[in-house]
């Protein structure tokens, strides 16, 4: 008998802290720092405490950025066409796509049924 290895997918299963994976860590950590120039602008206007709630604040949205996926959904239209891709990669897709200022040409198909 013959063993065989189903291949899988090993992306994302190095965890630091059981919640975060790498690539959440890093965006978690990118969010704090941009919520940590904020934190620096209002603690030389006396106002530290909501300094920090934007560093926390940036931070959870840097980690729904590195962990979460695009819903599946049929209700809007981004996420009909990118339901389940992760939400990183539409970002870089998207800003690749404005900084090339480029165009995208749909050519539709019309289905020709005859009626009997």
């Amino acid at each position: 008998m013959q063993i065989y290895e189903i291949p899988r997918n090993y992306k994302g299963e190095s965890r630091i802290l059981y919640v975060f994976s790498t690539k959440a860590l890093a965006y978690t950590g990118i969010g704090a720092l941009i919520g940590g120039i904020f934190y620096l602008l209002f603690s030389v206007l006396g106002l530290s405490m909501i300094g920090m709630i934007f560093v926390v604040a940036f931070g959870i949205i840097g980690f729904v950025i590195g962990t979460f996926k695009m819903p599946d959904s049929k209700r809007f239209k981004l996420t009909e066409k990118t339901g389940g891709e992760a939400i990183d990669d539409v970002i870089k897709r998207w800003i690749k796509f404005k900084k090339g200022k480029n165009k995208i040409y749909v050519y539709l198909k019309e289905d020709t049924k005859d009626e009997q």
